[in-house]
């Protein structure tokens, strides 16, 4: 699992049947220290992210190990979105104020 934030979204009409459905969001991958790498991915959203979010991406066959998932021909998911991380006592993130966290 790794950390991202939703910086777009992804609009595709001609797409196959398994997909239809499917929001599509463009994330951009973050460090430990919430540090941006732009380094992007397309992942399909399970769980109702929107842009700004800070989000659990999954990749590989994980990307379809929930039932929802199962038939859908991804290598990238989104699987939560976070709303608070704390590492070594102090939060780093918090979803109330992500600006004073996201670097």
């Amino acid at each position: 699992m790794e950390l991202a934030i939703v910086e777009g979204t992804i609009v595709s009409t001609a797409k196959v049947e398994r997909l239809k459905g499917y929001k599509l969001l463009l994330v951009n991958m973050l460090t430990g220290d919430m540090k941006k790498t732009d380094n992007f991915l397309v992942a399909i959203d399970s769980v109702g992210a929107g842009k700004g979010e800070v989000v659990i991406v999954v990749r590989g066959s994980s990307a379809r190990q929930t039932d929802k998932m199962a038939n859908v021909p991804t290598d990238s998911s989104i699987i939560a979105i976070v709303d608070s991380i704390e590492h070594k006592g102090n939060i780093i993130f918090d979803k109330q104020n992500p600006a004073e966290y996201l670097k």
